[in-house]
């Protein structure tokens, strides 16, 4: 049986892992630190915390695996340097104190395109992020690659729900790495991944989503 810590729960990724992994038998406890508190469950622990003030010595850090599902967007972030913030510096740093906790698996939702020499500021991020994770020895390490990532979000963006109707309609048309990656689909490959992923780094690309959502729905 597996203890999961989930970082993102609030997000649209991030919410559907925390559904999938409280609903899977193979685990027992989800914690979920967020900044505002979430529905209660009797396998959630939700401890409330801010960005800036890790409590690093918490005894709940001590999980088996772990998944992370943070990432903004340039318009919600005041400045370069909030955004860095918060795309690489907080992921890294709960990735690293769950290693040092001793958990041994890790899922990182990352990007289609992450490339630490990227001349992009957003695909040079999380091309940075997946570097430094993987320097921090998980035994079994998962980055998952989505491309335009499709679901129902609580905030209202327009510009993306034109562009997901857009793939929606052409999906079948496109290439798989081209089609929209679902929320949904890519939460449950991060939760297989951080409750049973194989020893080794591991690598799961848009089409590999794509396919897997295919298959779902068949």
């Amino acid at each position: 049986m597996t203890k999961l810590l989930l970082a993102g729960a609030t997000g649209l990724v991030g919410g559907e892992a925390l559904a999938l992994s409280l609903a899977d038998e193979r685990v027992t406890k989800v914690v979920a630190p967020t900044r505002r508190p979430l529905a209660p469950h009797p396998k959630l622990l939700n401890p409330i915390v801010e960005a800036d003030s890790l409590p690093l010595d918490a005894d709940w850090w001590a999980v088996d695996g772990g998944l992370c599902a943070i990432g903004t967007t340039r318009a919600k972030s005041p400045s370069a340097a909030a955004y860095r913030a918060i795309d690489l510096d907080y992921p890294f740093a709960i990735a690293k104190r769950m290693r040092e906790a001793g958990a041994l698996r890790f899922a990182l939702t990352s990007s289609m395109g992450a490339n630490a020499r990227s001349p992009f500021r957003y695909s040079r991020i999380k091309g940075e992020l997946e570097e430094a994770v993987a320097r921090l020895g998980f035994p079994s390490l998962t980055i998952v690659r989505p491309g335009f990532i499709g679901g129902e979000r609580k905030e209202h963006r327009p510009m993306e729900h034109m562009l997901g109707r857009l793939l929606r309609i052409t999906g079948p048309f496109l290439p798989p790495i081209a089609r929209i990656s679902p929320a949904k689909t890519t939460a449950a490959i991060l939760v297989d991944a951080a409750i049973s992923g194989a020893i080794g780094s591991h690598s799961v690309s848009a089409a590999v989503i794509a396919r897997a959502a295919s298959n779902r729905l068949g």
